[in-house]
């Protein structure tokens, strides 16, 4: 599907539901602000939303209008577009595009309410003061926790079972430094008890790919966890193409990455997030403020392997692990 496409279909009607006259007052269309990433890498996101607002009774060009402002991956331009949608008058925002788009949205309003689907540290990023509390004008759900680090090497060490030096990819700053030592002393902590070597690379953007991966190699690396990052994903394409081409089995955060050829990913499942995100708009909607309203963490999460990069890497994923995937891709 190219973007036009895309984007036509997104413009498209939800289905009617009777449902509808509960979520709005009669007569009202609210207008949502939708500030993304990058729509035509990650359309699930976006049409999860979607799918939460119908089940919620909302019907798209009767009851609701939704405004998309995309980024197309290039998250510097997230603060003119959130200038954008406040000037539009929005009713709510909201922040699809992780931590730099709420910080973005946050930046350029401090009244207008913004919810967030996929932020690491709403706390430590500044978005908001607790999350049982949130203060501000912004809410929403966090899709980071520092054990799903332990956890991605576990899942790794299953499709690896002979490995014994792991590298661990990570952007220094990308999170506040308390989240940062949060996720290092779990990676540590999971390497120590699975016998495994850690040797942490930093790239602090992409000009630092090629060094990152011939120290990986020099160090004799056998495989690869590669921590969340808002540059790694953008540049999620690149990633999958050096690691393929040292042979280097890896572990991502999310599916996107083995959809653009990554071995397997372990994380917070997105589309459930972008479903809860909708309730947000909801209650925002009907009246409630976004400081009265706790940000939720992660409920469900997925295993995603893509089978024809271990086939090229002439890997042989157990059956064991394959069994627990929600998604294999042949």
């Amino acid at each position: 599907m190219d973007r036009r496409t895309f984007i036509g279909s997104l413009a498209g009607g939800l289905l009617a539901s009777p449902l509808a006259a509960e979520a709005q007052q009669p007569g009202k269309v609210a207008r949502i602000g939708y500030l993304a990433s990058n729509l035509a890498a990650s359309p699930h996101a976006p049409e999860a939303f979607r799918q939460g607002l119908r089940d919620l009774g909302y019907v798209e060009g009767r009851t609701i209008v939704i405004e998309y402002r995309d980024a197309e991956g290039k998250l510097e331009r997230f603060p003119a577009l959130a200038a954008e949608l406040v000037a539009l008058k929005v009713d709510v925002i909201v922040a699809g595009g992780g931590t730099p788009a709420a910080l973005a949205a946050k930046q350029v309003t401090r009244t207008l309410p913004i919810v967030f689907a996929v932020v690491g540290d709403p706390v430590g990023s500044g978005l908001v003061t607790s999350l049982a509390r949130p203060g501000g004008n912004l809410t929403g759900l966090s899709n980071v926790a520092a054990e799903l680090v332990g956890k991605r090497l576990e899942q790794l060490r299953h499709a690896v079972p002979g490995v014994s030096r792991v590298a661990a990819l990570w952007q220094p700053g990308n999170f506040p430094a308390r989240t940062e030592e949060d996720m290092v002393k779990e990676a540590e902590v999971t390497a120590r008890a699975m016998g495994v070597r850690l040797q942490f690379v930093e790239a602090r953007g992409p000009e630092d790919f090629d060094r990152a991966f011939s120290d990986m190699i020099r160090a004799r690396a056998g495989a690869l966890t590669v921590l969340t990052s808002s540059m790694f994903f953008s540049e999620r394409r690149r990633l999958a193409d050096l690691v393929a081409k040292n042979r280097l089995p890896a572990v991502y955060p999310l599916r996107e990455f083995v959809d653009a050829g990554g071995l397997m990913s372990y994380g917070a499942d997105v589309a459930d997030l972008f479903r809860r995100a909708a309730t947000y708009v909801d209650k925002i909607l009907k009246g409630a403020k976004p400081a009265d309203l706790p940000v939720e963490q992660p409920t469900k999460f997925e295993l995603v392997i893509n089978l024809k990069t271990a086939k090229a890497l002439g890997l042989t994923i157990p059956q064991s692990l394959l069994q627990r995937a929600d998604q294999v891709i042949e």
